[in-house]
């Protein structure tokens, strides 16, 4: 197996991962798992999870679409041509 190949699965594991914890924060502040009932931590915890929720998606998104590989094309060149 390509070194290139082995690399882009960790990535892509690595970022379900992430989406997950995102999603899954999110979730639980919404849900007031961690019961913060006092005021100042009452309205942070909405805009905190919206906040987690919005990036989890755009997380998704950029997963699917295959755009959060920007970095990984230079660094398997270049770790590719170093083998030969």
């Amino acid at each position: 197996m390509r070194s290139s190949m082995i690399f882009k699965l960790l990535r892509i594991f690595f970022g379900v991962f992430m989406i997950l914890i995102y999603l899954g924060m999110a979730y639980l502040l919404f849900i007031n798992f961690f019961d913060w009932n006092t005021e100042p931590w009452l309205s942070l915890r909405y805009i905190f999870a919206a906040i987690l929720a919005i990036y989890g998606v755009y997380r998704c998104y950029r997963q699917v679409k295959g755009t959060d590989y920007y970095r990984l094309k230079d660094w398997e060149e270049r770790f590719d041509n170093n083998k030969e």
